[in-house]
């Protein structure tokens, strides 16, 4: 394939393909030199450092996010443009393989399917254990249709900020653009919680999280209505008419668009009762009032089926802006 060094780090559609085909057969590789993980390595290094320095508000924050950026998108373009210089082909390897390390939604699928399989064998105590790797409440309390909604949840989320906002960023600025917002998505875990010690200093990444996600969050709310309306079992005009009415009824600008979308969809209700601490934190549902909740099997399953034909639709239509040369 052809790889000229002027592109290596520019989107193409064939290595596109080649890593979202990995993700979804593989899920997220496991190594110890994962490009997140060794983002989130150099924020703690920074940070204290920055702590140490008495740069612990908005401008180190800001100071935070400029140093992230420099060495990780600059390292990482540095290291493939080399490798082209060395070998077009090792570059094009390089490149698939970071991209296919940066998607994370073959992961989460494999993930859910691990709740879904320890409840079917009526072990919830291990169902409960692999809910806790996914959110931050009490699983204690939960019975094993909360374990199911809280695995939808984390489906319907990160199917927007997990892999299409990625799509997203590819498509618009190629390799440098997805890890930007991994920088950024990293921040906002790590650094961008609303406590005495983040409020100030966390807000950069916080606020860079809902910007970059904004689009990609209403893009994937229009996939879901739209892929609800044509398959059958769901509900186009609930997904659209719920995740209008109530996307707001979730934190942050981004997160209740699909969400929401995806309870109208499958007509089934989400969240419900949750616990933090030991502590309620709330007892709403989102969802048409009149749907139960999501609590069988054969809702898991719908839902999982619902955001697997999603990932491949967004990646088919990125596919398809690529191959044809229509990028912004």
């Amino acid at each position: 394939m052809a790889f000229p060094l002027t592109n290596a780090l520019a989107p193409a559609a064939s290595v596109l393909a080649f890593a979202v085909s990995l993700d979804l057969a593989l899920g997220d590789p496991v190594y110890r030199a994962h490009p997140v993980r060794l983002i989130g390595d150099t924020l703690q290094r920074i940070e204290s450092a920055l702590w140490r320095i008495g740069a612990n508000g908005y401008g180190g924050g800001v100071l935070l996010f400029v140093a992230l950026s420099v060495l990780w998108v600059g390292g990482v373009s540095v290291i493939v443009l080399r490798a082209g210089a060395f070998s077009p082909r090792l570059a094009w390897a390089l490149h698939g393989f970071l991209l296919y390390s940066l998607l994370a939604m073959g992961d989460l699928l494999h993930h859910g399917w691990r709740i879904e399989r320890a409840l079917r064998r009526d072990d919830l105590p291990a169902a409960r254990r692999a809910v806790s790797q996914l959110v931050g409440r009490d699983t204690d309390r939960m019975n094993a249709g909360a374990c199911r909604r809280a695995a939808v949840e984390s489906l319907s989320e990160n199917l927007a900020d997990g892999f299409v906002s990625p799509l997203c960023w590819y498509v618009v600025a190629g390799l440098p653009g997805v890890v930007l917002f991994k920088v950024v998505s990293t921040m906002d875990s790590m650094v961008g919680y609303k406590t005495p010690r983040y409020l100030r200093f966390g807000w950069c990444g916080a606020r860079l999280d809902d910007l970059m996600n904004l689009v990609p969050a209403r893009l994937t709310f229009v996939l879901l209505s739209l892929t609800a309306a044509v398959l059958p079992g769901y509900s186009g005009r609930k997904a659209a008419t719920v995740g209008i009415q109530q996307h707001s009824l979730l934190p942050g600008p981004n997160s209740g668009w699909s969400e929401a979308a995806i309870a109208g969809a499958l007509q089934r209700r989400l969240v419900g009762p949750i616990w933090v601490h030991g502590q309620s934190v709330t007892d709403a549902w989102l969802g048409d009032p009149s749907d139960p909740p999501l609590e069988t099997a054969d809702d898991y399953r719908r839902a999982s089926i619902l955001v697997a034909i999603n990932g491949m639709v967004a990646a088919t239509l990125a596919w398809i802006i690529l191959a044809h040369g229509v990028r912004p």
